[in-house]
This record gives structure tokens, sequence and C-alpha cells, in this order.
């Protein structure tokens, strides 16, 4: 029992030390950029030695790749929060919407997934975070609308792609000033646009 616990305390102290890197670098890396930031700064704002970073890190790019994947499963997780099963195909589409731009207006994860993300690991590495969290959700929720017959039957990949860069401007323009509701509303009829025909969009 004692050895049990011991190995116990040994994870929960992996565990502390790699939430303490992350939370960390996250608050440096938008405070001051990917690229201005230093491990050595990392190391000093967790309470850590550099020995620990990179027991859990092959360096900062894997570093910053698993802040921003964090910051994407929670962007995921607030959708599907927002979308149950619960809902018609249409509203789980226009609740998750809403619950996207909320989630992207915690501070710096625009900068995080729609900035430095793409230029720090690549449009093809973001894709793939992308394809894991809130595109796939996305994605199962278009799926889901046109199998049910409220959308319109189109290339699947296609229309996520463009309705996902849509939600990711409208994110962007938020950010710098722009009315979330305003956004919200043309998003909504956006995905309205999408419904069969003889649909009746709800009240606005």
């Amino acid at each position: 029992m004692q050895q049990e616990t011991g190995r116990r305390s040994n994870r929960e102290r992996t565990e502390a030390t790699r939430a303490d890197l992350l939370a960390a670098a996250r608050k440096l890396f938008i405070e001051k950029s990917y690229a201005e930031t230093g491990t050595p700064e990392i190391v000093a704002a967790a309470g850590v030695t550099r020995g620990a970073l990179y027991h859990h890190f092959s360096d900062k790019q894997a570093l910053f790749r698993a802040v921003v994947e964090q910051e994407a499963q929670a962007v995921a997780e607030e959708i599907e929060r927002a979308s149950p099963e619960t809902l018609s195909a249409r509203e789980a589409l226009v609740k998750g919407g809403e619950a996207f731009l909320v989630a992207m207006s915690a501070p710096g994860r625009t900068r995080l997934l729609l900035l430095d993300g793409p230029a720090v690991l690549g449009r093809a590495a973001m894709n793939a975070i992308d394809g894991e969290n809130g595109t796939r959700t996305l994605r199962a929720g278009l799926a889901i609308a046109m199998r049910e017959g409220a959308m319109r039957k189109l290339p699947l990949d296609a229309i996520t792609s463009l309705l996902s860069a849509a939600f990711d401007r409208a994110a962007l323009a938020i950010e710098t000033g722009a009315s979330r509701q305003d956004h919200t509303v043309a998003l909504a009829a956006m995905i309205d646009g999408l419904m069969t025909d003889g649909f009746t969009p709800r009240n606005t």
C-alpha cells in the first residue's frame, strides 16, 4: 500500500510539473510571443529546473505545441457542451458556433490558435490539431445535418473548411473590437442558408 501511495504521489508530482510548465509557457507566449520567449524564462516562471522541462518536452516548439493542443481541446469541449444531442442538427450547429466565439474570447487564445500556431507549427500541423478538436465537432455537426436531411447535400470536407475559416475570421475580428453579436447573427444566417428548401429558421 505504501509503495502504491508513493507511485501515485510521483505521478501526481509529474503531472503537476507538466501543468506548471504549460501554464507558465502559455502566459509568456501570450505576453511576449513565441519568438521572444526563452526556455530559461519558462522554467523560472514555472519554478522548475531546465531538466524538468526537457523531461516533458523535447524543445520549446514541442512545449508550444502542447499549449496549442490544450487550448484547442478547451475550445472543442465548450462547443460540445453547448451542442448536446438533444438539440436539432441546425440548433446544434448554431449553438456550437456561438460557443466557439465565446471560447475564443479567452485572453490570448486567438493569438495562440489563429496567429502564432500556424506561424510556428505550420499550416499542416495546425490543420491536424484542428481536425482533432474544433473542426472535428463542426464536421460532425454538418454530417449529421446532411444525414438527417436538414441541410443540403454538399461536399463535406469543403463546406467544413469554408465554415471553419469563416468562424476563425469572425474570432479574429471580435478580438480587434468587432461586435460578437453581429458576427453570431451573420454566422447563423450562413448556416440557415445551407438548410434544405422549406426549412424555416428561428427568429433572430
